[in-house]
This record gives structure tokens, C-alpha cells and sequence, in this order.
């Protein structure tokens, strides 16, 4: 009977006796794991029982009835983590519902259009963002007689590479991970392309993706290039020693640095020399954002808004990027790093490439985004089997995405 008279008592005063929890799914691993839960166990303190985050790893989450609060996550990962899509509830609105302040206007531009159907409209927190880039492994560059400390620029220098590590006896010259990302839309903004044609249709099929997609075709039977799968399959290669390029994520080089098993170069994703237009510095950002689940209570939200408040601060973003290799989120978060001695020269080209505006529409995360790069993976691989030209595989991709998109 106290104990109930008591419940009354402090509920009365909206005073819980249970410390509201919210879990996060992620399926982060050594470092990047470690960053989190101490960014977790700091923000955990600071609530004094008012509140609390639960980190949940996705190996652990057998049960996909039970879905969490909040997930990090590249959106191409939505049926590996909740076996369904699931719906979000927009991080902008529920940000607002709670009362707590969002700055996306304070966001580096590449960074927030990365996540935001509209300006200003975020629809997660874009926290695992990387940019393309090409990593070299300076021992296997050496042993094949080229220069260790010279990234490949274009794409006929890493074919000009990939042919002296075969040579070597290299099994693996060249690899890649996101390959959709990195050899389609990117490819194609570098370029000066546009992603959408006439009536809004998506058009990474053009002369530019065709030649470059038979180049790897080419590539691939030359034994040039080796496909590991269209996610991130391809970097246990590369750190393992076995491959030695790989295209792919920026925020790689933490662990390759954490590693220490290789010594690796890295340097801006090549290009086309030879093509009108050609802007090899127009690259675009992608990777995980911190995702929120729709049909939760009020009070929820106002935890999951405080938690998304925390890691807006500068110093916490300082302490996530130094930990994680992903992109830092605000200008605010470039200068905390400054302050803790990050290599200023590294900070300024950051700064520059993520303060440009797009001047063209982008693919951005959701479940068109999610339909593409599921079919370019279903499609690439007949390629690689010589099933279908490379120009049939991109046609036939493109097809299929823009059919689903007119029923939206």
C-alpha cells in the first residue's frame, strides 16, 4: 500500500520510479563500437537516471517482432536488420514534437543533403557519413616496381597499376566495396552527369557508366579486379593484405590505421581525364544515419531528441569522428578538431569539399535509393559471369528502379 501511495506520490510530480529506456541497433564493431559506447555511457551519466540509451548489436536482435527506438545504419541495410522495412518517423519532426533544437542550416551542406528530402527536413542524423576514395597498399606497390607513396589519379593510371600488381603475381590488384555508390553515382557526379533525365527518371545508364562498367568487365576478366559482394565485403581484403587497391569509404583508414597490420596510402577517387566536364572533386557522401522508429511514445521521443542534442555537441562530434573516421556533421565540429591537433591541411580540404552545394539532384537515402543498389548487385554479377553486356545490366537495372518509383 506505501509503495503505491508513493508511485501516486511521485508520478504527481512526473517523477517515474523506472528510468525511461530507449534501445540503439547498430552493427558497429572494435573501434568504431568502443566510440559508441562511451558516447552512450557519457550521455547516460549526464541524464541522472532521467533517462537511458541501450546499445543492442544486430547479432543479438533475434527477435524481429521487438524492434528498437533508434537504429545506425546505411538504409540499404534496412532487411538485414529488422528482417521488413520498417517505417521512421522523421528526425526533423520528431526533434520538433519534443521541443528540442535542431540545426540542420548549421550542417555542412553535402553532409545534411545527404538525409533531407527538403532543405532543412532531416530525415536522420547523418552520424557515418564517408566519402569515395582509393586506398593502395604500399608494400604490394613496391614489390610490383611502383611508386609506394603515389596514389593512382585516373582510371587509366589504376589500370596501368593493376596490370604491373598482376604482373607481380598479385592476386587481387583491385577491389572495391559500395560499388553502386562508388562506381555508379559517383562516377556519374564526377563527370558533371546528371543522375535524373526527362521526367525524373533515374539515368546512371548513360555513355559515361557504360564505358566504365565494361572497363571493369574488361577488368575482371583480366584478373585486374576481383567482386566481393556490393556492400563492404571487399575491405576484410583489403586489410588483410590480400588485395592491394580498393575503392571505398573514407572512414576506412581508422581501422586500417588501428589495424596496423598494412601500410596504406589513401587518396581522392580517380577519374576520367579524357571527359567533357570532368570534375574529379565532385563527389558525393553517403554511409549510416542515426535512424528513428515511428509508433513510440512521447516520452520516448523526448529521450531519443536529448540523446540526438548530445551528439550534435561539437566535442562530442570531435570525439566520435577522432574515434570512428566518419565525417564531422558541422563547422563547429571541424574547429573542436583543429583544437586537438587533427593535421589542419586534412581539415581544410574536408571543409571545402563539404561546404559545396550539389547544383543537381541527388539520389538520396530511402527505399528507391535501397531498389537501385539492390538491382545494380543482382545485375553486376551477371556481368561478371559474361551472362548479359554491361550496357544490358545497367538498362535492365535502371528499368526496374524507375518502374518502382512511378508507383510511389
Amino acid at each position: 500500500m506505501r509503495k503505491a501511495v508513493l508511485a501516486v506520490f511521485l508520478l504527481s510530480f512526473g517523477i517515474s520510479l523506472h528510468a525511461q529506456e530507449v534501445t540503439l541497433r547498430h552493427a558497429l564493431s572494435a573501434r568504431n563500437l568502443d566510440t559508441l559506447s562511451t558516447l552512450v555511457v557519457r550521455f547516460n551519466a549526464a541524464q541522472k537516471g532521467k533517462g537511458k540509451v541501450v546499445l543492442q548489436d544486430i547479432k543479438s536482435a533475434n527477435d524481429g517482432r521487438h524492434l528498437p527506438h533508434m537504429a545506425l545504419l546505411d538504409s540499404d541495410d534496412s532487411i538485414t536488420f529488422f528482417g521488413t522495412l520498417p517505417r521512421f518517423k522523421p528526425l526533423y519532426q520528431a526533434m520538433k514534437e519534443s521541443g528540442v533544437p535542431l540545426d540542420a542550416a548549421g550542417m555542412y551542406p553535402q553532409i545534411a543533403e545527404a538525409m533531407s528530402e527538403k532543405p532543412g527536413q532531416l530525415q536522420a542524423l547523418p552520424l557515418g557519413l564517408s566519402l569515395p576514395v582509393i586506398y593502395w597498399n604500399k608494400e604490394l606497390f613496391r614489390k610490383a616496381g611502383l611508386a609506394p607513396d603515389t596514389a593512382p589519379r585516373t582510371w587509366h593510371e589504376v589500370q596501368t597499376a593493376a596490370g604491373a600488381l598482376n604482373d607481380a603475381g598479385i592476386a587481387c590488384p583491385l577491389t572495391s566495396s559500395r560499388f553502386s555508390w562508388v562506381h555508379l553515382e559517383n562516377v556519374t557526379t564526377q563527370q558533371g552527369q546528371p543522375i535524373f533525365g526527362q521526367s525524373n527518371r533515374v539515368a546512371l545508364n548513360g555513355l559515361i557508366n557504360v564505358k566504365h562498367m565494361a572497363m571493369l568487365a574488361s577488368w575482371y576478366r583480366s584478373s585486374y579486379f576481383r567482386y566481393y559482394g556490393a556492400r563492404s565485403e571487399a575491405d576484410a581484403r583489403f586489410l588483410s593484405g590480400e588485395c592491394a587497391m580498393l575503392t571505398g569509404e573514407s572512414s576506412l583508414y581508422a581501422d586500417i590505421y588501428a589495424a596496423g597490420r598494412i601500410k596504406a596510402g589513401v587518396g581522392s577517387l580517380p577519374y576520367y581525364e579524357d571527359e567533357y566536364g570532368v570534375t574529379p572533386g565532385n563527389v558525393v557522401p553517403d554511409g549510416a544515419g542515426l535512424w528513428i522508429l515511428a509508433g513510440k511514445s512521447k516520452e520516448e521521443y523526448k529521450l531519443m531528441a536529448r540523446f540526438v542534442a548530445f551528439l550534435m555537441q561539437p566535442e562530442v562530434q570531435r570525439d566520435w569522428v577522432k574515434g570512428t573516421g566518419y565525417l564531422p556533421m558541422t563547422a563547429q565540429a571541424i574547429a573542436a578538431l583543429r583544437e586537438s591537433g587533427a593535421p589542419p591541411a586534412v581539415l581544410d580540404a574536408a571543409a571545402r569539399r563539404l561546404s559545396i552545394r550539389s547544383d543537381k539532384p541527388r539520389l538520396k537515402s530511402g527505399a528507391l535509393l535501397t531498389r537501385l543498389r539492390d538491382n545494380i548487385g543482382e545485375q553486376i554479377e551477371l556481368v561478371w559471369r559474361d551472362k548479359i553486356s554491361a550496357k544490358q545490366a545497367l538498362d535492365v537495372a535502371m528499368q526496374r528502379v524507375n518502374a518502382i518509383a512511378i508507383k510511389q
